[in-house]
């Protein structure tokens, strides 16, 4: 009896253990649906990634939540999402802290770099800005209207008021839209305001909303810190970030929260390499992890 009844118990284990398994990995990079959370600032990118994604492998889904960079954040720490995209990775803290929940750390990388453009009303008069005014325009000594694309949770805030004004806080001229869109739909009706929005919303050229947009805002230049030539403006474009000539660059990164070959991982593995990093071209980004060399040639005939 007392090895009937060892038998049942192993049995037990085993089909729960293996039951568990299953529950968990169900998913491969060629089937199954996960949840991912992305700054709202690189929707437009990503969305373009999924659909390329999903068309690939029509066993996947991936359903995507565009929201805060803190939001997403937060959303890493639940179980149901696997992953986030945001333009920071992983604090040490936060790295040991997932490392001690979970037994294994959250692997991140940057897959692209992408930028904070400034948009001005197409009528605006002014639209070429040194580092200098915009940091009066943020902390409120010019009292020109701004508008962000959320109070104080969105990466294109942080990245702002870290890089821009060294942490203090906004003047009451600075304006919180809903997100990027209702930032670009405010600055195309004030003549006088001027926005801060992500690249991928306003800098792709093949993209037909992008091009109706700029029939009614425009790109600021800005400032070139890095350059030897003094007095040298940039507006915001895959060259002026890769030649370093644009001041407001940033990067754009993925955190990914699972251990085994799953949908997650084939989708980090796509955005990686060539396809992936070939929409990140596309879209006006610049690649992170592939260069692509335009080289002349001569043809003879």
């Amino acid at each position: 009896m007392k090895k009937i009844v060892t038998g049942i118990i192993l049995s037990i284990c085993v089909m729960f253990f293996s039951c568990s398994n299953n529950k968990t990995n169900t998913d491969t990079p060629k089937k199954g649906t996960i949840y991912i959370s992305v700054d709202e600032s690189f929707k437009p990118v990503i969305q373009e990634q999924i659909k390329v994604y999903e068309a690939s492998y029509p066993g996947t889904k991936i359903i995507a939540s565009y929201k805060p960079e803190v939001d997403c954040f937060k959303d890493l720490l639940k179980d149901s999402t696997r992953m986030i995209i945001t333009a920071r990775g992983l604090k040490e803290n936060e790295s040991k802290s997932f490392q001690s929940a979970l037994s294994f750390k959250p692997q991140y990388d940057i897959l692209a770099y992408d930028a904070v453009a400034v948009i001005v009303n197409i009528h605006s008069k002014d639209s070429v800005f040194t580092i200098s005014d915009l940091k009066d325009i943020l902390s409120g000594k010019k009292t020109t209207q701004v508008v962000m694309d959320g109070n104080n949770a969105t990466s294109t805030v942080r990245y702002v008021q870290d890089s821009l004004i060294n942490g203090m806080t906004f003047g009451k001229n600075v304006q919180a839209a809903t997100n990027s869109q209702a930032v670009i739909d405010v600055v195309a009706k004030t003549e006088n305001a001027i926005g801060f929005v992500g690249l991928s919303w306003v800098g792709n050229q093949y993209d037909t909303k992008q091009i109706e947009n700029l029939k009614t805002i425009r790109l600021a230049l800005v400032e070139c810190v890095r350059c030897v030539e003094k007095g040298y403006f940039a507006k915001p474009s895959q060259a002026s970030i890769a030649y370093a000539q644009y001041p407001l660059a940033r990067p754009l990164y993925y955190i990914l929260k699972e251990n085994y070959l799953g949908l997650g991982s084939g989708f980090v593995n796509y955005l990686s390499y060539e396809r992936g990093q070939l929409v990140f071209r596309r879209s006006f980004l610049v690649p992170a992890k592939m260069n692509f060399n335009v080289r002349n040639s001569i043809l003879k005939e």
